[in-house]
């Protein structure tokens, strides 16, 4: 286990582009070094300055695949949907050309949805290169709720799947997410992260032996997890 690197930034947009600078960087070490690169990417109103930012970096797009860190049982045309955000915040202008794997299939049952993601998300070129992952004011991250049913499997570090399906009653309905070793096993980790009461929920989450599940992503990472934070 490592300990978190901190990066501050007084304003977001700062942030937004030292971060995107970052990935742009790692997955063009990727592609330099195997050819492809590989990102999975989180949802929510955190992430938009973010993705703008990166989506104008110049790098070989057309070898990179995005996917996302987790996504809710949704199709792409509903409000809610993470993919439907990802295509359009982040897969435009220079990153139009990158290839999307999504979460979402149709299926009779979440559980079904899951299963139909692992098995087309295995034909990618794990690992991933870079792991972009929110945090929830409850300490979730992914979709690691804290009340999540059978929230031991989902950060199991022995996992062998790549995508399991979530019921958590604060989650208001049922989720897609990438296990724990899937995302923990990029060459890099990301923490983003804006505001105040978000600081202080990871603050507390590291200082504490209370196994809030973003406290056990960071703790699980073989590499140390970086964080990126503004006001």
């Amino acid at each position: 286990m490592a300990s978190p690197r901190w990066n501050a930034f007084e304003t977001r947009d700062v942030l937004a582009a030292t971060l995107a600078a970052r990935v742009a960087d790692a997955l063009k070490a990727a592609i330099t070094r195997r050819g492809v690169a590989f990102l999975a990417v989180s949802g929510g109103t955190t992430p938009g300055r973010f993705f703008a930012a990166l989506s104008r970096e110049a790098l070989e797009w057309s070898k990179v695949t995005v996917t996302l860190v987790d996504e809710r049982f949704v199709p792409e045309s509903s409000p809610r949907s993470n993919a439907a955000l990802a295509k359009a915040s982040l897969l435009q202008n220079e990153a139009s050309a990158a290839a999307f794997a999504p979460l979402f299939h149709e299926a009779a049952t979440v559980e079904q949805g899951a299963e139909l993601a692992d098995s087309k998300l295995r034909a990618l070129p794990w690992p991933l290169d870079v792991s972009v992952l929110g945090m929830g004011g409850d300490g979730h991250t992914a979709s690691f709720f804290p009340d999540a049913a059978g929230l031991d499997a989902l950060l199991d570090p022995a996992s062998t799947r790549f995508v399991m399906p979530v019921h958590a009653e604060t989650a208001g309905e049922p989720r897609l997410t990438l296990t724990l070793p899937a995302l923990v096993n990029a060459g890099l980790v990301v923490v983003h992260i804006e505001g105040a009461e978000k600081r202080n929920v990871i603050e507390a989450a590291l200082a504490t032996d209370k196994a809030l599940p973003i406290r056990t992503v960071i703790d699980r990472a073989p590499r140390a997890a970086e964080i990126y934070w503004a006001p």
